[in-house]
């Protein structure tokens, strides 16, 4: 049995998925429907941020491309391998295709709604919380990840985890005044700090975004239950209903992601095989998913290669 995977947005390059969106005949019928929803060019926006250096980490026009790629990656795979998924799941961001491929959201809504809820978390935080970051970082196991938040909390700073992304990989949100002592200290037990992200996410401090989101973004958004369940990236419960799809996207704001227990749970419906479908350089490929299933990667080259039809499922 398979499953598709979503992951979440990462530091990609739109150059990396261009040819695709504008030249593959599924990815093609995606950007059509986005432009008209839009009232924009995606393909001409994301180039324009691209080329800019645009100050957001994530522009809008980025955001939704990658939902958009996501989504056509999915299509393509379902009818390249014929698959007939029995679950779909999302790290973070990635839970929105998730819930589009489900069936619980409409695509047009996706893309209006992903819009709309990227300026409102960049608003958000230029306002409220503008000293907290994301680190995320790696060979770090979860005993002396314990004993470093035990030495931040004798320090007197603010911690919280905003994911778990694998056994020895891990995301910590701190006030960015703790960044430095946080990077030497992980260094001195083994680990790893790779990258910064801006604005974090994933914490319970972030309740007030979540009631904005749910007031302002989603309340008039169609959901509906999943013709798939959708696996919670938070707990790895399985959602099978409209109102628990939203609650889903809605909790990204303030709970941690836990990957793992995602692997757990696909394992435990029998999943042999996951399709990771959109650009990835991370979720499907820590040892939570490559030790459990067999991993498919589909990316935008994935979709370009000539290839014979495989029987993979």
């Amino acid at each position: 049995m398979s499953a598709i995977v979503f992951p979440g947005i990462g530091p990609t390059r739109f150059a990396d998925s261009a040819q695709f969106m504008v030249s593959h005949p599924v990815a093609r019928r995606f950007v059509a429907e986005a432009d008209e929803v839009l009232g924009y060019s995606l393909v001409a926006r994301c180039r324009e941020a691209e080329n800019a250096g645009d100050a957001s980490e994530y522009p809008e026009p980025i955001r939704v491309a990658f939902l958009v790629s996501c989504l056509a990656l999915a299509e393509w795979a379902v009818n390249e391998y014929e698959l007939e998924p029995v679950a779909v799941t999302g790290a973070s961001f990635g839970g929105t295709p998730a819930a589009v491929r489900a069936g619980a959201l409409p695509f047009a809504d996706a893309l209006t709604m992903t819009a709309e809820w990227g300026r409102r978390v960049d608003d958000y935080f230029a306002r409220s919380h503008r000293d907290i970051v994301t680190q995320s970082f790696a060979r770090v196991d979860p005993d002396r990840l314990a004993e470093i938040r035990a030495e931040l909390d004798e320090r007197g700073e603010w911690n919280e985890i905003a994911g778990h992304v694998d056994r020895e990989f891990h995301l910590l949100s701190v006030r960015e005044d703790s960044v430095d002592w946080l990077q030497k200290r992980l260094r001195t037990a083994g680990g790893l700090p790779l990258y910064v992200m801006r604005p974090p996410m994933h914490s319970a401090l972030f309740s007030d975004l979540r009631e904005e989101l749910a007031t302002e973004v989603t309340a008039g958004v169609p959901f509906t239950d999943p013709v798939v369940p959708v696996v919670s990236d938070h707990d790895g419960s399985l959602v099978e209903t409209a109102d628990g799809v939203r609650d889903l996207l809605l909790d990204a704001a303030t709970k941690a992601v836990q990957w793992p227990t995602v692997a757990k749970a696909l394992q435990g419906m029998g999943v042999e095989r996951v399709h990771v479908t959109g650009q990835d350089a991370l979720w499907g490929r820590v040892e939570a998913m490559t030790e459990t299933f067999k991993v498919v990667p589909v990316k935008p080259e994935t979709a370009m290669r000539p290839r014979r039809r495989s029987t993979i499922a």
